[in-house]
């Protein structure tokens, strides 16, 4: 066990970095005068006070009383940046962090930073979420207006994969405010905009996101570097796309991955490809020969080095194409596969577009009133959660397929326009057809 005050100042880390008061950890077990003197170091912990505080806390024990490797955080860090490509220093980072007795800020932003990134590709947003409320408390104790934007920013597209847009948009507005009144660069500045634009298109302002669209294209992108301006076009184009300028916004998708190739940034070249194909396969009617080549380039890329949560976008991604292109067994196959993996890393909005999918195939199949039902309270639930954009993306589909379902026995049209992300946390396949989580919690997802 950890002899004070190193104990103290782990667990009291711990418990800031998962967002929670003293008397969130506590409980009945303990007061909340204990619980401060352990974290100030004045009482040592006995076994059974570790187990109770490990088990409130949602870590095994050893996380809390195991030993240091006496390195400092910049130490560790130093190490990350530093070891041969392909090393993964998560979770000696990790460890790093927890240890931390907090002496520097600095550092402890550039580690959660690293953190949080991590757990975004991997599709955990929620670990993503928590590690980022620590990095904005960070980055106003520093005084840090860049290390703020780039905080708030990042925050602003977490929440709106787990489709808390409520929490989503203010961060968003502040990033862009802070961005401006300190003359932060365009990456920064862009940044933010880029998180407002998309942010204003789930909660169906379209005539803000234009005009914000047209703010980036005059005043920002001529400064913008190769990535940067791709996204932005890749942006403009989903509003675009929103408005009915559809042909507009192929040529802006085909324009941005134009930009980059395969040499310069693989990640950044494979989520363009994604998101374009996301964009494509949902105008109207969809752009299916655009949607299966770019997926086809994204996939010789993901079939060897992708993640999982890449990966499980993809196969949702092709279901959508099969559908477009009338394959409704492959697609059905492909959603049930997806939607019935265990781990599954999708965002909210893709979870909530691929159930939407496979109950149009419901209704296709004749199983009218289940598919109905599912799709009404997908609907009803994005509602609530003011994404608008999604839910009508769900009536539009339940409307068109209904009318496919009784005029002729073809797959239906794919729905126009529907949304690239948002909504609360997302019902499973089994919830949105029995009723289960009405509660709340992007394929498409900015890149």
């Amino acid at each position: 066990m950890l002899d004070q005050p190193q104990f103290g100042r782990r667990l009291r880390r711990l418990r800031v970095a998962r967002g929670l008061s003293q008397a969130d950890v506590v409980g009945d077990g303990m007061s909340t005068g204990h619980l401060s003197r352990l974290e100030s170091g004045e009482r040592r912990p006995t076994e059974r006070i570790v187990a109770y505080l490990a088990q409130r806390l949602g870590v095994d024990v050893p996380v809390l009383t195991g030993p240091s490797d006496g390195r400092s955080l910049t130490e560790v860090l130093a190490a990350v940046a530093s070891a041969p490509p392909g090393t993964d220093g998560t979770a000696m980072l990790r460890r790093a962090v927890e240890e931390d007795p907090g002496e520097e800020p600095a550092a402890r932003w550039h580690a959660l930073w690293l953190l949080s990134g991590a757990a975004g590709r991997d599709g955990d947003h929620e670990l993503e979420r928590t590690r980022l409320r620590e990095l904005l408390t960070l980055s106003r104790e520093l005084n840090a207006p860049d290390l703020r934007v780039r905080s708030l920013a990042r925050y602003a597209r977490c929440t709106r994969a787990l489709g808390d847009l409520r929490a989503a948009e203010p961060a968003a507005r502040e990033a862009l405010s802070v961005a401006r009144a300190e003359g932060l660069c365009v990456a920064d500045t862009l940044a933010a905009l880029l998180e407002l634009i998309s942010v204003e298109t789930e909660l169906g302002r379209w005539e803000a996101a234009s005009r914000h669209v047209d703010e980036l294209e005059r005043d920002l992108l001529p400064r913008s570097s190769a990535g940067q301006a791709a996204e932005a076009l890749w942006t403009a184009a989903v509003v675009g796309s929103r408005k009915g300028d559809d042909a507009a916004a192929l040529a802006r998708l085909e324009t941005a991955l134009g930009l980059i190739d395969d040499g310069q940034d693989l990640a950044l070249w494979v989520r363009l490809r994604m998101a374009a194909a996301a964009a494509a396969v949902r105008m109207s009617p969809p752009r299916v020969a655009a949607a299966e080549r770019w997926l086809t380039e994204a996939a010789s890329v993901l079939g060897q080095v992708g993640t999982p949560a890449q990966r499980q976008e993809l196969h949702a991604l092709q279901a959508h194409l099969a559908f477009a292109q009338g394959r409704l067994e492959h697609a059905g196959a492909l959603s049930r596969a997806v939607l019935s993996e265990e781990d599954l890393r999708l965002p909210y909005g893709d979870r909530v577009r691929l159930s939407v999918l496979d109950n149009r195939l419901a209704i296709l199949d004749g199983r009218v009133e289940e598919g109905v039902a599912a799709l009404q309270r997908l609907a009803a639930q994005a509602t609530r959660s003011g994404n608008v954009d999604l839910a009508a993306h769900v009536w539009q589909a339940l409307a068109t397929t209904l009318a496919a379902g009784v005029h002729s026995p073809g797959p239906a049209p794919c729905p126009a326009r529907p949304a690239r992300t948002g909504g609360p946390r997302a019902v499973s396949l089994h919830e949105s057809r029995t009723g289960g989580a009405n509660g709340p919690s992007d394929m498409g997802g900015k890149p």
